[in-house]
């Protein structure tokens, strides 16, 4: 019983690795600028899983629930975007995989001006699932038990990732602007994990980056034409430190290029933008994981270039069989 008791303090530390952001939109919020959150991708004892809730407040002159970010000039969208989801670790080939489901859903309003006349649109509802897959491929083993769990350190590692959205969220054929994108799209991405320093909590930094190319169908049905997108580039990027052995802190980065979308062949501009902002992370306890988060885009003076500031709060709760019975052992509440 002793020994379960002296377990548990660094079992703790394997709920920061079951925070799932950035979405996605990262997937998480994969969807607009939140773009995953930092500490996504450190490694926890296989068989874990984390239930997110994200809770967004974007305004821009972009659709949020569009990964491809088609820019309005002259538009104004306000939008309230929530998140909720499920995400599995386990072990594949001896590496550390991941498997979640994120569901957006919101509503989004706007007003477009063209040629001097205002037309407001909105919607609400549903957006389109997104299904994430990950597998280390460069980095320690799977933690398949205890002893795994207290001798990690993330090091240098590096994962392949694939997202793929389906498109059976919320869709009116008869306006631009939609919760769903009534098209397939996906992403294919390689996040690197560099610990700068010790693992030791309370002085943990990683750098964070994550390279990945957008793909996109064709929309055959957008107010009555065709929408397609060109391939797009997205790195994000962290630079996170522990401030106390519970709270961290994290400089975030987005850059988005590519993505020229054409309606019926009549081209849009291409994306060279990049967005910076701040994110905190607060662990309540072992099962709950509390993160606040701002980011904006910086180089919007242009008409057509891509403006969106975002609010982000998301909470987490994870749990692991082995580590509730463990809890269960030593008498812990």
């Amino acid at each position: 019983m002793k020994n379960s008791g002296r377990l548990m303090k660094p079992i703790n530390l394997v709920w920061l690795a079951l925070a799932v952001i950035s979405v996605i939109p990262a997937i998480c919020p994969s969807q607009a600028l939140a773009q995953l959150p930092a500490r996504f991708y450190l490694k926890s004892l296989s068989g874990g899983s984390a239930v997110p809730l994200i809770v967004e407040s974007i305004s821009g002159n972009t659709n949020p629930f569009d990964p491809a970010h088609n820019v309005t000039a002259g538009a104004n969208f306000d939008a309230t975007m929530a998140l909720a989801g499920y995400a599995l670790a386990f072990p594949l080939f001896d590496r550390a995989a991941m498997a979640a489901l994120i569901l957006p859903m919101g509503r989004i309003s706007g007003d477009v001006t063209v040629a001097g006349k205002t037309v407001n649109q909105s919607a609400k509802g549903f957006g389109d699932p997104m299904l994430e897959f990950d597998i280390n491929l460069l980095g320690p083993p799977a933690q398949k038990n205890i002893p795994d769990v207290i001798r990690y350190e993330p090091g240098f590692s590096l994962d392949l990732l694939v997202d793929l959205a389906l498109p059976i969220g919320e869709y009116d054929n008869d306006q631009s602007l939609n919760i769903g994108q009534n098209r397939w799209y996906g992403r294919v991405g390689m996040p690197v994990i560099w610990q700068l320093g010790e693992w030791v909590p309370g002085r943990r930094t990683t750098l964070e980056i994550l390279p990945s190319v957008w793909f996109y169908g064709d929309n055959t049905d957008y107010v009555g034409k065709t929408l397609k997108t060109d391939p797009s580039f997205q790195l994000d990027a962290h630079l996170t430190r522990d401030l106390t052995e519970h709270f961290w802190g994290s400089l975030d980065g987005v850059y988005y290029k590519g993505g020229k979308s054409s309606i019926d062949g009549v081209s849009g501009e291409s994306l060279s933008n990049l967005g910076v902002g701040l994110t905190l992370g607060y662990q309540i306890n072992d099962n709950l994981n509390l993160t606040f988060g701002y980011k904006s885009t910086v180089n919007d003076s242009a008409d057509d270039d891509l403006k969106m500031d975002v609010f982000m709060v998301s909470l987490v709760y994870g749990w692991h069989p082995l580590v509730e019975g463990m809890k269960r052992l030593s008498g812990e509440k």
